[in-house]
């Protein structure tokens, strides 16, 4: 149980940190180029889809166990 609760931990904690970096990114780019390039959309794409899929499974799962408890 105690595993599982650092693990859960290290998954958010991948999971924003993706995010703040993808905005931190962009946020450089648009200050240094007044431009953002496709490669960084891509990458900030695909940083909001894994944390949404972190999340979104996390809670998925929650809602099934409790069901299965009922």
């Amino acid at each position: 149980m105690e595993n599982q609760k650092g693990f859960k931990i290290s998954q958010y904690a991948c999971a924003v940190l993706l995010i703040v970096s993808s905005i931190a990114l962009v946020a450089y780019q648009v200050v240094a180029i007044d431009d953002v390039a496709s490669g960084l959309l891509y990458y900030v794409a695909q940083s909001f889809l894994l944390a949404g899929s972190i999340f979104g499974l996390d809670q998925y799962i929650r809602i099934i166990n409790k069901k299965i408890r009922n």
